[in-house]
Parts: structure tokens; C-alpha cells; sequence
């Protein structure tokens, strides 16, 4: 089955024939399906912070800064802006020349509000001859468009979204990178002054993001009084998975060669293993408000860091006084509590563990990486939720879930998804750390069983794509979780160009 050049591209990706075989099982069994204990809700999993409690995490935090620790936020930015234009693609397309669509009349009708109108225009002047104003008053809207979008205009279509201009200054419009930048100095830097952001990037477009950086970085130094260290990575060719066709055999290019396709975001769970840090602020790229409205988000990473460290600190305690085997049965009781009501993990079988394996059980569940990670109300927006899931040594405990991982045949289980009250915003503090100081191998604690197998086509052929599992799903599967419920305006996504008009992303 494996050729001679096959064994040669593997090399050079760094795949194993052992690699191709799992996946290509993946494929023939599947994967199953998650089995759900219950939906996380307030007081069921997911934390609600009092003005008293605010505080306590808020000082928690504000002391753990003073230590000299590594901070680093850390941005996936590696997807392309081609989904934000969408609607704007098909109107190229469409016949008619105009706008007709309700999507279509707000695009041109607010175009001047958008952070790009000036640079937009400018490039319809060099191509057309003609301003924004004067190209539509003659309905040639397309012209518009297609100078926003092609690579003789700004090349819009094909630019990563950290790229692209969101939102308007005084002092000149701000890229999402920008933003990140931004944030950056507001809640994630140490006593040294210093913030660390990581961006991981698609290859093609890394050296524009260096440029960008290399643009702007000054500017922001002096803006936030911080020193900056931006660092990029892309992903790994090891992590692409291979392809298969409807016999789930490996599906093969026209000239033979095996196809690989990326392997999804859950890729970047290498990345992020490569990282020098002590604490890790995940958030998504396209996920920035102007600076006017970054009070919420300030004080709410800085409270879900707080959380984060002060059960750190509690699970380090306990980790040491296991080590030094001078511990009592109350203690010891104490340490399950912990476990059970401050991690939220349960273990059925706790009561009829032997003493020396109960406290190899309570080691294993406090020396792993923790996040924490933020939960906005559900508002009908479409990705993960907060469950108590089943894990594979019987434990239940909270993870987050994707609609693929839910057996929707089920009507309990489909029950528990459609009446979640939260919804994963992807806004997570990660301790990458043991108790010794050490680095966790964070590939260790990947669910492998937690895939998603994709129907595609290439070429007109139909064939069937593995992603690995996600990076806040199955990839931190085997961390210890904690849910805190954020509010919906730390949430502020932009899916599609005309988000950009929404109230919170215009600064006026």
C-alpha cells in the first residue's frame, strides 16, 4: 500500500507509516460518540462571580504578576478571511448588478463606516478613475467589490482576518493583530513590562504579519509603555492528516502521490507545546473590540487568571504534601473535595479505592494542566458548549463540545445540547506547568478518540478528511477544567464583513 515516494514525502513530513495507519482506521471505525453526564450551567460547572469573589481573583492575580513568571498570549490567526465575504463573493457572481439582498443594501449603504473605506477608495481611484461615491451613483457596484476583494485591489478575499482593517482612530485604523497587541499590554504582561504574544500563522502569509509587526510595534511600545515580543509559528507538516477515499483506502492525487490535508485547528496543540510559559491566554483572532470597549474583556481575563492561579496554587499544595506522604485520612478527604467540587471531576469509584491507589488517583488528577476558560450566555451562535462528560478511565468532568462529538439520535443527549444555557467563546487561561516546575507534554493529554471525520471532494472525487481533535476540545481533553461564566460583551466575533458595522466594533 505504501509506495517508495510515499515513504519519501512521509519523511519530509515527519509522519510515521505507524501515523497513516491510524488514521486510516480512524476512518473505517469512526469515532464515537461522547456520553454526557449533563449541559454545565450556574452552579452545575460553570462558576458566576460575585463583586465579593471578583476581588479575591482580581488580588489573586495582581500578586501572581509581581512573581517572575512567563506570560504569553497566544492567537491562532492562520484562517483566511475568504468566509467574512461570503455573500460579497456571490454578488460578483450574480446576475444582477446591483444590490438586492438585505446583506448586499447594508454593505453599500454603510460602506463609509467600514475601518478600510479610505484605503478602499484610494485603490478605486488608481483602477477605475473613479471614487466610491461616483462608482456607485453610476451602479457599477461591482467594481466596489472587486476592488475589495481581488489581488489587483486589496486582495481582501485572500488576506488572513488578522490582517484586515477592523476598526477606526484617530491615529489610523487597527488590524485584529493590532488589537491583540493592544490587549496584550492591558492584562498580560509582568513585573518586567514585557508582553509576549504568539501568533500562529499560515506560511503564506507569514511574512506580512512579521511586516505588520515590524510596522507597528514601536508605536504600541510607546502607546502601553510595555516592551513587546511577538513571535510566530505555523503549523506543523507532521500534523497533516491524510485522505481517504469511500473505501477508506488513501486517496491519491492524480500523479499517485498521497494527498494530506491540515489537520484543523487542534494541530496548534503542538504549537502551543513549544511555548516557554508559565500562563497562556488563548483567544481567537477575529474576537477584538476598539479600546473604548476593552474595559469588560480587561477585567475579565484578569479574573479568569485569577481563578486559574488560585487553584493552582491550591493543587500545588496538595501535590507537595502528597509527595512528603505525611498526610491524614482528613486531609485526605479534603484533597477529594478539592477534586470534586473546586476541578469538578468524580469519580464513581473513589469510595472502594485502596488507600495507596486513591492517592495515586488524586496525584494524577491534580498534577495535569488546567485551564479555565470563560462561558458567555448561549445566543444561538453556532460551535461548542459547556458538558459534564464521561472520560475513558470513568471519570465525569467538564469538557467542551462540539455538536459532532453529541449523538443527536439520542433525546437525552440532544436535549441536553438544544437547552445549554452557555456557549464555548473560545476565551481560555492555560497553566502549562506542574507543581515542580516542569513543563507539561501537553500531546500527552490529547483524547485521540475525539476526531472528526469530514466529506470533501478534489478534482470532482469525492473523499473523506480527518481533522484532530480540537484544541479546546479533545486536545485538552485530559486537563483539568473550570468554567466561569463571562458577559455576552466580551464576545464580539466577526463572521462576516458586515459584522464590522455592528455597534461594537464602529468608534465613533
Amino acid at each position: 500500500m505504501i509506495t517508495n515516494q510515499d515513504k519519501e514525502l512521509l519523511a519530509k513530513k515527519g509522519i510515521s507509516e505507524i501515523q497513516i495507519e491510524s488514521q486510516l482506521l480512524c476512518f473505517a471505525k469512526g469515532f464515537p460518540y461522547l456520553k454526557l453526564d449533563s449541559a454545565a450551567s450556574i452552579g452545575k460547572g460553570i462558576l458566576e462571580l460575585d463583586a465579593e469573589t471578583q476581588k479575591e481573583y482580581l488580588s489573586a492575580w495582581e500578586e501572581y504578576i509581581k512573581g517572575d513568571k512567563t506570560i504569553v498570549k497566544f492567537v491562532p490567526a492562520s484562517g483566511a478571511a475568504s468566509r467574512m465575504f461570503k455573500n460579497l463573493f456571490e454578488f460578483l457572481e450574480a446576475d444582477n448588478n446591483g444590490p438586492v439582498t438585505t446583506f448586499e443594501k447594508d454593505f453599500f449603504a454603510h460602506v463609509a463606516n467600514f475601518a478600510f473605506y479610505e484605503d478602499l477608495n484610494a485603490v478605486c481611484l488608481k483602477n477605475e478613475k473613479q471614487d466610491i461615491p461616483s462608482l456607485i451613483n453610476s451602479g457599477n457596484y461591482k467594481a466596489v467589490v472587486a476592488n475589495l476583494l481581488n489581488e489587483s485591489g486589496l486582495n481582501y478575499g485572500s488576506l488572513p482576518k488578522g490582517l484586515l482593517k477592523f476598526h477606526k482612530y484617530i491615529d489610523g485604523a487597527r488590524t485584529p493583530m493590532e488589537e491583540h497587541l493592544a490587549e496584550g499590554a492591558m492584562y498580560a504582561s509582568g513585573k518586567s513590562g514585557k508582553v509576549n504574544v504568539h501568533f500562529t500563522v499560515s506560511t503564506e502569509h507569514r511574512k506580512l504579519f512579521e511586516a505588520l509587526v515590524e510596522e507597528k510595534k514601536e508605536k504600541y511600545s510607546k502607546n502601553f509603555n510595555v516592551e513587546y515580543c511577538v513571535s510566530f509559528s505555523e503549523q506543523k507538516p507532521s500534523t497533516d492528516t491524510v485522505a481517504a477515499d469511500k473505501d477508506n483506502k488513501p486517496f491519491r492525487n492524480e500523479d499517485g502521490s498521497l494527498l494530506f490535508r491540515p489537520g484543523g485547528h487542534g494541530a496548534l496543540i503542538e504549537n502551543l507545546n513549544d511555548l516557554d510559559a508559565d500562563i497562556v491566554f488563548i483567544k481567537n483572532i477575529d474576537n477584538v473590540v476598539p479600546d473604548k470597549l476593552k474595559e469588560d474583556t480587561i477585567l475579565y481575563k484578569k479574573l479568569i487568571a485569577g481563578v486559574l492561579v488560585a487553584l493552582q496554587s491550591q493543587a500545588f499544595k496538595y501535590l507537595k504534601l502528597l509527595d512528603s506522604g505525611k498526610y491524614t485520612a482528613e486531609q485526605i478527604r479534603e484533597i477529594i473535595q478539592f477534586v470534586q467540587k473546586k476541578l469538578f471531576c468524580k469519580n464513581p469509584e473513589t469510595k472502594v479505592l485502596e488507600d495507596a491507589d486513591l492517592v495515586l488517583y488524586l496525584k494524577n488528577k491534580l498534577n495535569r494542566p488546567m485551564r479555565v476558560c470563560g462561558m458567555v450566555k448561549n445566543v444561538g451562535e453556532p460551535g461548542g458548549g459547556p458538558f459534564l462528560a464521561y472520560n475513558s478511565d470513568g471519570t465525569v468532568s467538564l469538557q467542551i463540545l462540539e455538536s459532532s462529538q453529541i449523538d443527536m439520535s439520542d433525546s437525552k443527549s440532544k436535549d441536553m445540547f438544544e437547552k445549554g444555557t452557555h456557549f464555548n467563546p473560545v476565551d481560555l487561561v492555560c497553566s502549562v506547568r506542574d507543581y515542580k516546575g516542569h513543563k507539561f507534554d501537553l500531546t500527552k493529554f490529547v483524547d485521540p478518540a475525539t476526531g472528526f471525520i469530514s466529506n470533501k471532494s478534489k478534482n470532482g472525487k469525492d473523499l473523506k478528511a480527518l481533522e484532530l481533535p480540537g484544541l479546546w476540545n479533545g486536545a485538552m481533553s485530559d486537563w483539568s477544567t473550570v468554567f466561569v461564566e463571562v458577559p455576552l460583551s466580551t464576545f464580539n466575533p466577526v463572521k462576516t464583513v458586515n459584522d464590522l458595522l455592528r455597534p461594537q466594533h464602529q468608534n465613533d
